[in-house]
């Protein structure tokens, strides 16, 4: 699983400097410093990489529940700006989906997921009031995931992601005083720096749990 991993950041690299049509297997094996053999143990062709970068966005992409789900689907937003920053494999995987010419190797990448991923936890923010009544869930979600996309596209472009997290935190300010009851929109924090808060909260979640699971005590 660690040969995989090493792979995996080594062709999210590559794909996110040189785009997936110009990367090579080459350019992949020298980075990961690995055999032949072993990548294609692990992976059947550079599409195959590319599909397996996709997948890991969902793994990066989760937060603790809240039991306000507009706050969770905001920290989602912010955790994902944040580590994209700092991980090759976000950042390579919204460029293969978001790339010229991607939809028709990959289907749409993950934008078809993230939207999913979006409108079910707007409907569950639905079901406990938090939503205006004119909000369309579905279209909702469409409108949030293509807006943080564009967030992310303009910030690459302009900045290199420097400003993604202020801009990110911008973009829900003025997106959810159109889909949010005031009561809950009052009550939310949609500060820029609540990535890194909630990415570090995440952090002592998972050594917890790596220690409970082998019988260490817990350290907070």
């Amino acid at each position: 699983m660690r040969t995989r991993r090493v792979i995996l950041e080594a062709a999210a690299a590559v794909f996110d400097e040189r785009g997936f049509e110009a990367a090579t297997i080459a350019d992949i094996l020298a980075k990961a410093g690995v055999t032949k053999g072993a990548l294609y143990f692990h992976f059947a062709s550079k599409q195959d990489l590319a599909r397996g970068i996709l997948d890991e966005q969902y793994t990066e992409g989760t937060v603790p529940p809240r039991e306000v789900k507009l706050q969770e689907l905001f920290d989602l937003g912010m955790v994902l700006a944040y580590r994209t920053k700092h991980n090759p494999l976000l950042s390579a995987g919204t460029r293969l989906s978001l790339g010229p010419d991607m939809r028709e190797i990959f289907g749409g990448g993950s934008v078809p997921g993230w939207i999913q991923v979006t409108e079910d936890v707007l409907l569950q923010a639905k079901a406990q009031g938090e939503l205006l009544p004119h909000v369309n869930t579905a279209e909702a979600a469409w409108a949030l995931s293509a807006g943080w996309a564009g967030v992310q596209i303009y910030s690459q472009t302009l900045t290199d992601r420097a400003d993604i997290e202020y801009r990110v935190s911008v973009f829900y300010q003025h997106f959810y005083p159109s889909i949010a009851v005031p009561a809950v929109l009052a009550r939310l924090d949609l500060g820029p720096e609540r990535g890194a808060t909630v990415a570090a909260e995440i952090r002592l979640l998972d050594e917890a749990a790596a220690a409970a699971s082998v019988g260490e005590p817990v350290h907070t």
